[in-house]
């Protein structure tokens, strides 16, 4: 089922045979994350949690052609097999969120990209709900700007890094934390294991347990649990949705990409 050129036509790319530089990957990333959805919803639990041992050609044909979206587990490691399939040089990395380590207690959780690019090391990820960075992120030491909003990474005495962002008006905050350091699928299998304990013991609630996101042109949309925050040109909004009515249509906008003007206001 997977297929490189569907997969190119899905993400809105026209611009012929690829070439595995930069200005292509930062295309490919940008469509990527504004045709696809993030959504913990199409991780799909029906049949348990599986994060490690998954059936690509499945969440291809879900996850990217039919437009559900997904999570790091599924949208990064497709996004991993097309660029390898381009030809680009990339290995997996595991960060990890403050949420992640109190929630499952390893620092091999979210799952990105790593690209290599004339000697040239850059961050890719197109699996996490956002706020984050649009395009790709070069490694090294100097504060880069996207779109209104400012990165650095951060090297601690441990030896892992710190991605921080801050919007136009707000103070330096951390995405998550890393390593440089080439990850194999299996790495992941310890949190798969804590994740199905988790999810065996946890239950439905009143939309606290939502998470989707959407980027757009100039920001992103994140809704997690009741909490709706926009980020557009690095200026944040952030408010409670309380209407069950409107909770159930931002999730649906979300994922369709069916945003209007006075939802990213």
């Amino acid at each position: 089922m997977f297929d490189v050129d569907a997969y190119l036509r899905r993400i809105g790319w026209t611009a012929g045979p690829p070439r595995p530089d930069l200005d292509t990957l930062r295309t490919l990333h940008k469509q990527h994350l504004t045709t696809l959805p993030y959504n913990v919803a199409g991780q799909g639990f029906a049949d348990g949690v599986h994060l490690v041992d998954i059936d690509e050609d499945e969440v291809f044909r879900t996850g990217i052609m039919e437009g559900r979206g997904g999570t790091c587990f599924q949208l990064n490691r497709l996004f991993f097999r097309l660029l390898s399939a381009l030809g680009y040089e990339v290995s997996l990395l595991a960060a990890s969120t403050a949420e992640g380590r109190e929630n499952f207690g390893t620092e091999i959780e979210h799952m990105f990209i790593r690209a290599v690019l004339d000697g040239e090391e850059w961050l890719v990820d197109v699996g996490y709900p956002g706020p984050s960075y649009l395009e790709p992120l070069h490694v090294g030491d100097e504060v880069q700007s996207q779109y209104g909003c400012q990165y650095r990474l951060v090297r601690g005495d441990d030896g892992a890094i710190a991605l921080q962002r801050r919007g136009r008006v707000t103070r330096w905050g951390t995405v998550y934390t890393f390593r440089l350091q080439a990850r194999q699928w299996h790495d992941w299998k310890e949190l798969e294991d804590r994740a199905r304990a988790h999810h065996a013991t946890a239950t439905e609630d009143d939309g606290q347990g939502t998470l989707c996101g959407r980027t757009f042109d100039n920001g992103q949309a994140v809704l997690k649990g009741r909490r709706y925050l926009v980020v557009r040109d690095g200026r944040e909004r952030v408010r409670t949705v309380v209407d069950d009515a409107e909770h159930r249509r931002l999730v649906t906008a979300l994922l369709t990409g069916d945003l209007d003007s006075a939802d990213l206001a």
